[in-house]
């Protein structure tokens, strides 16, 4: 019945409450791949490079002291910040889980993706044919709901695949 099933973590001992369920699931189901993701958001700052502007000539004037010479600025570039490392950290993650669940004979495959978490994941499991969608939710409401958001919820709302939400324990 649930052949592929994607399973979105992110970093956090609250994500991982899904993985009794998503373990009973592939092998009650004898499905094909677990699919483990980790959605690495698009940074929007900038690295500044800062370039020395050149100096004018100086003037020697025997009775006014020296001062320290100061960096003055001519121009400012702005380069992107490198998502490579955030990248590289999701990935390593995402290998130590995939080898405990590896361990327990069940198939799986690793993915990180770039940009909005709930759009990637339910984007992702539409075009990997994915079956169903098992992740947690961190059980917020009211206010912190309203500020923070909620992935989970936003994933439910967009995705075309059946969506098994976890509630974390204790939240």
């Amino acid at each position: 019945m649930f052949q592929r099933i994607l399973v979105p973590v992110d970093g956090s001992k609250l994500a991982e409450c899904v993985f009794p369920y998503v373990e009973a699931l592939a092998k009650g189901c004898g499905s094909q791949a677990v699919i483990l993701v980790s959605v690495t958001e698009r940074v929007a700052a900038d690295r500044p490079i800062i370039r020395p502007a050149p100096r004018p000539p100086t003037v020697s004037v025997s009775v006014v002291e020296s001062t320290p010479d100061l960096p003055e600025t001519q121009s400012i570039t702005k380069l992107p910040v490198d998502v490579g490392k955030m990248q590289q950290q999701a990935q390593k993650y995402l290998h130590k889980i995939a080898k405990k669940l590896r361990a327990k004979e069940i198939t799986v495959r690793t993915k990180v993706l770039l940009g909005n978490p709930a759009e990637e994941i339910a984007k992702y499991a539409d075009a990997d044919s994915c079956d169903i969608i098992v992740m947690a939710s961190h059980g917020r409401s009211g206010p912190s709901r309203w500020t923070h958001g909620s992935v989970a919820e936003k994933v439910f709302r967009a995705s075309r695949v059946p969506v098994l939400m976890v509630k974390a324990p204790g939240a």
